[in-house]
């Protein structure tokens, strides 16, 4: 890790990928921690978790999976992932779609693809988008179609385009990331928002400082109810909370729709 001149210091550096929307983490930081700037220091998905190997970050919101070696890793959420299509196109007339619906389309396939596939849909365009972006445009000119995830989809949104789930595509996860021997109480203070937990736990400071899904000693008495406080996160272990958040699964009510 980079030297941390007083500076950095004396701020807290939270990195985050396309897509990833720290805001009311980011809020709930300020209130709290007022003396303590927060700073948002946005990268590029296929950066892995060079940010917070190399000191640019604290801890860093991040896609996985990733190499973990010397990371501590809390999986936050699973994203669905959408077909992106030109809104007259015939996938856009139904609710959702299958991995082999996408048999006959040209799939675009970014550099910068978040996606596992062990193979790519459907048949290969002449050359590879650079980026997300790159390929959302090559849709809006009728070149292919991208499976991609909703949040990124939702980022680049364009008027003339649409998208729908593949219920059976590969997914991207979210989670949150910092390197385990740089667990400060900064650190701790972060996990614990992210978490859930309120100003008022009675749980003390490294408490969430392990790894992902270790157990954790819960307090005694509970905290005061904050209606500001933000809920939908993994990992929540206080008993008697019934505010687990499990991973985006497959979509509820789905009409199953043939290709004509």
């Amino acid at each position: 890790m980079g030297p941390v001149n007083d500076e950095s210091a004396a701020r807290f550096r939270l990195s985050y990928v396309p897509g990833v929307t720290p805001a009311k983490w980011v809020r709930v930081w300020k209130e709290r921690i007022p003396d303590v700037p927060i700073e948002l220091v946005p990268i590029e998905s296929t950066s892995g978790a060079d940010c917070v190997r190399d000191g640019t970050a604290d801890i860093a919101l991040l896609r996985l999976p990733l190499e973990r070696d010397g990371l501590s890793v809390i999986t936050l959420y699973t994203e669905t992932s959408v077909v992106v299509v030109p809104k007259e196109h015939a996938i856009a007339a139904v609710d959702e779609v299958t991995v082999s619906d996408l048999a006959d389309e040209t799939v675009l396939h970014p550099l910068d693809d978040v996606l596992d596939w062990v193979s790519l849909p459907g048949e290969e365009s002449f050359e590879r988008p650079e980026t997300t972006e790159d390929a959302i445009s090559h849709v809006a000119s009728e070149v292919g179609v991208l499976v991609t995830p909703q949040s990124l989809a939702r980022l680049h949104h364009r008027k003339d385009l649409t998208y729908r789930p593949v219920v059976d595509a590969p997914q991207s996860q979210v989670g949150l990331v910092w390197l385990t021997d740089h667990t400060t109480d900064h650190v701790d203070e972060f996990v614990g928002i992210v978490r859930g937990r309120t100003a008022n736990s009675s749980r003390g400071r490294r408490g969430d400082s392990g790894t992902e899904d270790a157990p954790k000693s819960p307090g005694k008495r509970r905290g005061e109810r904050q209606g500001s406080q933000p809920r939908k996160i993994v990992g929540d272990k206080k008993p008697k909370s019934r505010r687990g958040t499990t991973g985006r699964g497959k979509n509820a009510g789905r009409s199953r729709r043939g290709r004509g």
